[in-house]
């Protein structure tokens, strides 16, 4: 590797090295040379060749020296300081700084300090760089800022954020709990065999009666029209807006009874999965006829309140419906597009896009019409946890990226990394690494947009939440970057200290706390990097353990700033852990070889035995259900297991401790096996085992709800 090419990559922000733990230890990795070359070309830098990286060193080293002002700054309160490039013969003393807050009209002036920092002489041109500092005192906000140099001027953007994300509100209680729960699998006697906004404000009804505050949500956001068993809430089509099979459609006023078929509803509702598809096109069909009348009916208030969501939501909103239009029409195409046909469409300004919005615009208004539906139901949940008084409510997901074939990436293409995906090097869960190919955002395309497209995201997935989990917390520092046609990868390099800035500013302004799901690969030092920002962080059973990897840790050496829970939706339930079923299904899809399969039955077993001495020194066992055997090997289930770790769970320090319904229900079903599809598992798709008009009833509900209440 020429020392050239691992500059430049070090300046894009491309690691030459990274570790790893799998089974083994601790793994050390340099990328290829061919890797780099991909990744920095993929960012508009030239390097096949030393003459082609030498200019691209040069071009990238003056780009600073370039612009009087960065498109944008992104500061903390306490500290407003920017920077400013003039030519030599430009007095700063000439220089006034004015300011605006954003939507506001009239700039004011700012009392700004200067202070020489560098100089650069640029052929006969010796340029000068300042370092401002505002003595103007701003509360965090988005800014736009003038300099005014004689009689030029200069704009950029400044985001001023506050030191930590927003507080977590107790009102008064010591520690909280609730459900971690995945919308989909909810079971219901009314619904149409999926989870919906309904089953949602009815489960924050029950967990209201039994004291709890939060509801852990699975991503809610649209997936792809024409495909619905393309089913993983994490690769939508946009993080800005909600999946429609979240509709309940008898709740949308309109509604007549000849909407529903009742034979097939009941017909879905029979079958062990979730037909996505079946549920999907049954309540697609009755909107479509709710529409339909609505659009006879434009004097009604419904249809005014639809107006007014359409004209809120502005060109987003336009460029997902004419982006599902044109998806339903290559579905309708069978992907049988000519060369022009894709040229035509291949972004929201190509040349036939205006035309084929107005050809198709009832198609385009009921897409709309569907996010103005979701949004009002969701919106409802929202009204009810306020009148709850819960202290947190919501707590929605934000996905780590979003699936390359998305309105996100058709909006704006370059503003992603080019032909790669986001995925994850091997660790112990997963030797071989995971290929999500997620769209993920080039650092330099998203500072150059003043970070507007991530700013928009964090602002729909903060909507009606109280906090917001970021799915891959560390891809606000790095995310791990596997070209389209090749195994290998590196991570790419975020600015931390921005990304993290806005991520607390948004939270301030949204009322949401924050929490960063960092199970597998973190960095040094980020995990406290969180703590300082008041992100907090997940804390996991399986986990959470000492130095030696194999002890449990005890519920006093747990932090307090966490939301913990016994595993995730990517972990097999309790009753699933205890049988090993992960293992048995890796094994049968020849995930794992035979001695990876005989390696982690060891582990398992161990892990067996320590969960139970964890629980003995703790004495958590529920007084009616002592421990009657080791069962150490597994052949039997120990009777108030679930009990005895949820009050494990609910004595630690953590401030919030979430139960997933899988555990209460003794589920042994996989919610996801990660590196898998539905060729493989049926994930996503498995339902909880009981109604929820039946739950509080239920002597599992009631006892585990009891236990938990016990320590909290």
């Amino acid at each position: 590797m020429s020392e050239k090419l691992r500059e430049l990559a070090d300046k894009l922000n491309i690691s030459l090295e990274f570790t790893f733990t799998n089974s083994e230890g601790v793994k050390h990795c340099e990328p290829s040379d061919e890797l780099l070359r991909f990744l920095i070309e993929s960012m508009g830098y030239g390097a096949k060749d030393e003459a082609s990286i030498e200019k691209s060193l040069v071009r990238l080293n003056k780009k600073r020296w370039q612009q009087v002002l960065e498109p944008v700054y992104v500061v903390n309160d306490n500290d407003i300081v920017f920077d400013v490039v003039l030519k030599q013969s430009e007095k700063i003393d000439n220089v006034e700084v004015f300011y605006v807050k954003e939507g506001d009209k009239k700039y004011l002036k700012a009392d700004v300090t200067f202070n020489e920092v560098e100089r650069r002489a640029e052929a006969s041109t010796t340029y000068v760089k300042y370092e401002g500092r505002f003595n103007t005192r701003l509360e965090p906000q988005y800014y736009n800022i003038k300099l005014v140099s004689g009689k030029k001027e200069y704009c950029s953007m400044l985001i001023v954020a506050p030191q930590r994300c927003y507080e977590l509100d107790k009102k008064g209680k010591e520690k909280l709990f609730g459900y971690a729960l995945q919308l989909y699998s909810i079971k219901s006697k009314r619904n149409w065999g999926i989870g919906d906004f309904s089953d949602l404000a009815n489960m924050v009804e029950l967990l209201a009666q039994s004291g709890g505050d939060v509801i852990g949500l699975n991503p809610l956001s649209v997936l792809e029209h024409d495909y619905p068993e393309s089913a993983s809430p994490y690769n939508s089509i946009s993080r800005l807006y909600l999946n429609p099979i979240y509709i309940d459609v008898e709740k949308v006023p309109g509604f007549k009874k000849s909407d529903k078929d009742e034979a097939l509803i009941k017909e879905i509702k029979e079958k062990e999965n979730i037909d996505y598809t079946l549920v999907y096109n049954a309540k697609i069909k009755a909107l479509e006829n709710i529409f339909n009348r609505l659009k006879a009916d434009k004097k009604s208030k419904f249809y005014a309140e639809y107006e007014e969501f359409v004209k809120q939501e502005g060109s987003e909103l336009h460029k997902l419906a004419v982006f599902q239009a044109l998806s339903h029409e290559k579905a309708k195409l069978n992907w049988k597009l000519s060369k022009e046909w894709r040229k035509a469409y291949e972004t929201p300004i190509a040349s036939g896009v205006e035309k084929f919005s107005v050809e198709h615009k009832d198609e385009i208004e009921f897409f709309k019409f569907m996010q103005f539906v979701a949004d009002r139901q969701l919106r409802e949940v929202k009204k009810l946890i306020d009148q709850k008084n819960m202290a947190i409510g919501l707590y929605r997901d934000l996905p780590v990226g979003v699936s390359r074939g998305s309105a996100e990436v058709w909006s704006d293409n370059y503003l992603y990394m080019q032909g790669s995906g986001a995925g994850a090097p091997p660790d112990s869960c997963f030797p071989t690494g995971q290929k999500w190919g997620l769209g993920a955002f080039n650092p330099f395309e998203l500072k150059d947009r003043c970070y507007k497209p991530f700013v928009k995201i964090l602002r729909a997935n903060m909507r009606y939440a109280g906090a917001l989990r970021i799915d891959h917390v560390m891809g606000l520092s790095r995310l791990y970057i596997i070209p389209d046609k090749d195994e290998e990868g590196t991570y790419i390099r975020y600015n931390a200290k921005d990304m993290m800035n806005i991520v607390a500013l948004e939270s301030h302004l949204n009322k949401c706390m924050v929490v960063g799901e960092c199970i597998g690969n973190v960095a040094e030092g980020f995990s406290q990097s969180l703590l300082d920002k008041n992100i907090y962080m997940l804390g996991v059973l399986w986990s959470e353990r000492h130095a030696d990897g194999v002890s449990l840790k005890k519920p006093y050496e747990y932090e307090e700033k966490y939301f913990a829970s016994v595993g995730t939706h990517d972990m097999p339930p309790l009753k699933a852990w205890w049988f090993a079923k992960e293992i048995t299904k890796m094994r049968e899809l020849n995930l794992f070889s035979e001695d990876e399969t005989r390696n982690a039955y060891y582990r398992r077993e161990s892990e067996r035995r320590n969960l139970l001495q964890s629980l003995d020194e703790e004495c958590v066992w529920p007084n009616d259900r002592y421990r009657k055997a080791d069962y150490i090997y597994g052949e039997g289930y120990p009777e108030g297991i679930e009990e005895a770790v949820h009050a494990y769970m609910a004595k630690t320090k953590s401030e919030v401790f979430m139960l997933q319904l899988e555990d209460v229900f003794n589920s042994q079903k996989l919610q996801n096996l990660p590196g898998t599809d539905i060729d493989k598992h049926p994930n996503w798709r498995k339902k909880v085992p009981v109604d929820v008009e039946d739950m509080k009833d239920n002597e599992n509900y009631i006892r585990n709800i009891n236990i938990v209440k016990r320590y909290r």
